[in-house]
């Protein structure tokens, strides 16, 4: 299926977006940070904190990169914003209602979790370095849809217990709108969005 914008078009709204809201990135660096602290942690800090910090991140990017950035070349994005403020809603009613529960998850379970966190801030942007998505054309941790979906997987797989279903239907269809990113777009670092969000599900 054809795009309605070039690579190149794709790529820019990564330069506007990345100019225009710096520092903010360091920032997300650092709320990420705190979100993975207080998932390994645990208590009941962590059952508020973790899914209200990462409903800021999911309702940032519905707002700011889907209807403010993306929107101008893509009238898709108009869905895609909505579909991620709604994630970003039933994160915040998990927050209130405290229906995660994080520290002790199966250590299995753990690992991958923390794998997958890596990958989202650390070998994502690497990859995307060295396959040319280097700053500013290079979606951001925190800030940007697909790393910040992959690191919501990995905190998902920290929470001990059951993960409601409903809070994993958003970011498994992203999960595979990433694999089509990938092999339109030439972004490789999506296919492990896809992965993730195939193991993700399929453990959850």
């Amino acid at each position: 299926m054809a795009l309605p914008f070039t690579v190149e078009q794709f790529l820019d709204v990564f330069v506007r977006m990345n100019r225009a809201i710096w520092p903010a990135q360091l920032g997300a660096y650092a709320l990420g940070l705190a979100v993975v602290a207080l998932a390994l942690r645990g208590g009941p800090g962590a059952a508020r904190g973790v899914p209200a910090l990462l409903a800021g991140a999911w309702a940032f990017m519905g707002v700011v990169y889907h209807l403010v950035f993306f929107a101008p070349i893509n009238p898709a994005a108009w869905l895609f914003g909505a579909a991620f403020l709604v994630e970003a809603l039933l994160l915040a009613e998990a927050a209130a209602r405290r229906r995660l529960a994080f520290g002790g998850a199966p250590a299995g379970r753990a690992i991958l979790g923390v794998a997958i966190v890596a990958y989202a801030a650390i070998v994502y942007p690497l990859l995307g370095i060295a396959w040319g998505h280097a700053w500013p054309r290079s979606p951001m941790f925190g800030v940007a849809p697909c790393p910040t979906t992959i690191f919501t997987f990995g905190i998902l797989l920290l929470a001990r217990g059951a993960v409601p279903a409903r809070l994993l239907v958003i970011p498994f269809l992203w999960a595979l709108l990433g694999a089509s990113a990938a092999l339109n777009l030439g972004a490789r670092e999506d296919l492990g969005l896809l992965l993730a969000g195939v193991l993700t599900t399929a453990i959850l």
